[in-house]
């Protein structure tokens, strides 16, 4: 199985793939080589036969920062060969059509795309380090990989709206209350915890494991597609707006962002 140097993939005898964001130097953030890397990965694995589980968690002590702010500007990638305009739409759209179930090992940090794709994922197990967050009004954007819909259906629509609006960070003890995750463990026995429960998954047949999740998925599937198109359409609206602009320079001047003179 073809592997990036951004997305480390190991399957074992059993049937799951273990892939490990790999950018542990940048908090595993996304920048557009990760994005292809991760949708290649759930792309593959969905088509693979041997694989019937994925767990996804990330190196160096944490799950993903989300995107790498310092990767904003110059010009836009190129189009992928499979048509898709860039990563990270391929990557959100493998994320809902990967059809097997898929297992989130999460630690440490998982802020913005970390924490979106952690709730997109079937089965979440967290480590003790975790600090999570939802931080969209802090940068001058919206949610996206649909979250806006998908952590409704989680935590209900008050703490999903308590959660957006304050970009309040969650530790491992919130996140089980929330119910953002199956369980809280010591970081040490996580990543064993999730994949002892993948294997205990894949041993069933992977035909009735596709089933069980598109039946579980069917009456979310347009809800999800909703929110993506909005998403996308506000998302583009505020990129690059004044408020962004002042969040992503704040964030690199290591200050607090000033939004207030935009009231004015």
């Amino acid at each position: 199985m073809p592997e990036s140097e951004f997305v480390l993939r190991e399957l074992d005898e059993e049937g799951v793939l273990l892939a490990t964001l790999n950018r542990p130097d940048k908090k595993n953030a996304f920048h557009e080589p990760q994005w292809d890397a991760f949708a290649d990965c759930l792309n593959e694995a969905r088509e693979d036969p041997r694989v019937a589980v994925v767990v996804l968690t990330g190196a160096g002590g944490n799950f993903s920062s989300g995107v790498d702010l310092g990767s904003f500007g110059g010009d836009p990638p190129p189009p992928r060969k499979d048509g898709k305009k860039s990563g990270f739409f391929a990557a959100v759209d493998a994320i809902f059509e990967f059809d097997k179930p898929l297992l989130a090992s999460v630690q440490g940090v998982a802020v913005g795309g970390g924490c979106t794709i952690a709730v997109a994922s079937d089965i979440v197990y967290v480590g003790e380090s975790l600090r999570m967050r939802l931080p969209f009004a802090n940068l001058g954007l919206v949610p996206e990989i649909a979250s806006s819909y998908t952590l409704q259906t989680v935590v209900g629509r008050q703490r999903a709206n308590e959660l957006m609006f304050t970009a309040e960070w969650i530790d491992a003890a919130r996140a089980l209350d929330l119910g953002l995750c199956a369980r809280a463990l010591p970081d040490d026995e996580v990543l064993a915890a999730t994949m002892e429960k993948a294997r205990e998954i894949a041993q069933w047949p992977v035909s009735s494991l596709r089933a069980i999740k598109q039946t579980l998925q069917a009456t979310h599937k347009g809800a999800i597609e909703a929110a993506r198109q909005i998403e996308d359409e506000l998302m583009m609206k505020l990129a690059g707006s004044p408020e962004n602009i002042e969040a992503v320079t704040a964030f690199m001047q290591k200050r607090k962002p000033d939004f207030k003179q935009f009231r004015k």
